[in-house]
């Protein structure tokens, strides 16, 4: 008999959306004449800039004929873009980021999860709490995040790093050795950020103790504050302790079309094996690419044209921020986020649970957003609203939501 990974049984309930989708799908057929406005998976709503689908045509155009044909890639992502990402990306904000240390992907989120691939499965791992929901379920299938406490809502062998009201929603060190550390800033959900003073102090820890820092920095073009770091290689000691994880999802409206990458520096070693041989051997064998007319779109977003219409779209989903954040404190809530991040973090009101303010604003305002407690144990008490839809429907969203408050 095939025996199967046990862990996965481990795992509580559904993933975090799945619940969310569900309660909707058996809301809006029990109410089918009422006008659902989503402001809770943070899918964008904005087409994608004309740069890149005009770059996509063309690039359709020369897979019609033989001479422009491309069939598989090269799995780290094609030479143009990965030369376009160390140039923009990195070279332009001063940062010793080369192509080659650049790995195109399908998503942060795959590599987010996939890259517990090349670490072994008694690593000690740290996670901010509350916390986007794949970091915490890939350890737990892999087996690294021990038993699942219902009570508590915590595995047994995770770090919980509390990001709460009372830190400014910062993860603090550990006290104790941890061997890989996941941070993301702006944060998902809390939509906080991290000073330079903050990040070099993990840089330096993990340096210290030998540890890995998994940065997630998907949201960095939302930062509006010049102080705030975009990459964590902007810290000096980066290259020896740090993979980054990086998306065109929320940039550049790439949620449907799928493209993303991961910096791994050759510097980066442990075991004194190179985890940027190691993230490549794992690539080549269990990838086959980003498609070749995808990438093309990915370079427009660096052309003139596309990082002026990129701004645009920023600028629009920050100003949806605004009103979000504006609206629900002028309503009494007391809210973070919104305005370095597209993620409003707004306490409940009453003592109500997450869940239960989610239910009442989807019931009542027909409104729907994201329990926090569906983030870790500190999200409880909290709900996370996002920027990406429309102008007209976030502006009614926040008037349904202060009518019901």
């Amino acid at each position: 008999m095939a025996n199967i990974n046990t862990n996965y049984l481990k795992l509580p309930g559904s993933y975090l959306f799945t619940e969310i989708a569900r309660r909707v799908a058996d809301y809006s057929a029990q109410h089918p004449d009422k006008k659902l406005i989503r402001l809770g998976i943070g899918d964008v709503t904005q087409p994608l800039p004309a740069a890149v689908t005009a770059a996509m045509h063309a690039a359709v155009d020369e897979m019609a004929s033989a001479k422009g044909f491309h069939g598989y890639g090269p799995e780290q992502g094609y030479d143009f873009l990965r030369s376009a990402i160390e140039a923009h990306d990195y070279r332009a904000r001063g940062m010793d980021i080369r192509a080659d240390e650049i790995f195109v992907s399908d998503g942060a989120k795959s590599d987010c999860g996939n890259i517990g691939d090349i670490f072994a499965q008694d690593n000690v791992v740290a996670v901010c709490d509350p916390v986007y929901p794949v970091y915490v379920d890939t350890n737990a299938m892999a087996g690294r995040a021990g038993d699942y406490d219902a009570q508590s809502g915590k595995w047994s062998n995770l770090v919980y790093m509390p990001c709460v009201a009372g830190n400014g929603f910062a993860p603090e060190i550990p006290r104790g050795k941890v061997d890989l550390i996941y941070l993301c800033f702006p944060n998902n959900p809390t939509g906080s950020v991290a000073t330079r003073d903050q990040l070099k102090a993990w840089v330096d820890y993990a340096n210290r103790v030998g540890a890995v820092i998994l940065y997630d920095s998907a949201y960095e073009a939302f930062i509006t504050n010049p102080d705030v770091p975009h990459s964590i290689f902007e810290i000096a000691g980066a290259r020896t302790c740090a993979i980054e994880f990086r998306s065109f999802s929320k940039t550049a409206g790439f949620t449907g079309t799928r493209c993303a990458y991961t910096v791994v520096p050759k510097d980066l070693e442990r075991g004194g094996a190179s985890l940027n041989s190691l993230w490549n051997r794992r690539q080549c064998t269990k990838f086959n690419g980003v498609p070749y007319v995808v990438q093309r779109g990915a370079e427009a977003v660096y052309s003139p044209e596309g990082r002026a219409q990129v701004r645009e779209t920023i600028a629009f989903y920050l100003n949806n921020a605004k009103v979000i954040r504006d609206g629900l404190q002028s309503a009494g809530l007391i809210v973070s986020g919104g305005t370095d991040s597209p993620y409003v973090w707004a306490h409940t009101p009453d003592g109500m649970d997450s869940w239960g303010f989610f239910d009442h604003l989807l019931q009542k305002a027909n409104v729907v957003t994201t329990p926090g407690a569906g983030f870790g144990p500190s999200g409880e008490g909290y709900i996370r609203f996002t920027a990406f839809g429309g102008a007209d429907d976030t502006a009614e969203a926040v008037e349904r939501v202060k009518a019901v408050l």
